[in-house]
């Protein structure tokens, strides 16, 4: 149980950064010295920031690559070896975050470039690193325009014998 005077002193700081929102909708913490909202406060340059710098979803990446690909959904997935059910969530979820093998395979299947295949995961919050043996046999393999899967695996696998 959170000690009494521990609560009191929270809730005085709560109190005392408080700002409302101007347009009154709602009031947000901002840890400034005082109390009077300036013109312009540091919640509303982080929605600007933000505003000005977000990029498209997962979902909307995914989609766009999908549309100029030309297949069904079901043609897609089924060549990344993903089932219907993952498939449906990476669709309708957007807090969702797939794994990096899930969309290697889908840009795989989609035969997506070395610069389309980083844009995809990023939209995921991934990246290829430049000092995991996986991900530079992925970029040597897309380099190379090879598209195929099982033997993207056998590489992967002979590569981290190798090294």
């Amino acid at each position: 149980m959170v000690d009494k005077k521990f609560l009191e002193e929270l809730e005085e700081f709560i109190w005392q950064h408080r700002i409302y929102d101007v347009r009154g909708k709602e009031d947000y913490i901002c840890y400034n010295e005082s109390p009077i909202l300036h013109e312009k406060s540091d919640i509303f340059e982080i929605e600007e920031f933000i505003k000005n710098n977000k990029k498209p979803t997962l979902q909307q990446v995914l989609f766009h690559y999908m549309d100029r690909h030309g297949g069904t959904d079901a043609e897609i997935y089924k060549k990344a070896g993903l089932d219907r059910k993952h498939f449906s969530k990476i669709r309708t979820n957007p807090d969702y975050r797939p794994k990096k093998a899930t969309m290697v395979a889908l840009a795989f299947a989609l035969g997506l470039d070395e610069k389309e295949t980083e844009d995809l995961l990023g939209a995921a919050g991934l990246s290829l690193s430049e000092n995991d043996i996986s991900d530079l046999v992925i970029k040597f393999f897309l380099m190379k325009g090879i598209y195929d899967l099982g033997r993207l695996n056998e590489a992967v696998d002979e590569m981290k014998l190798r090294v």
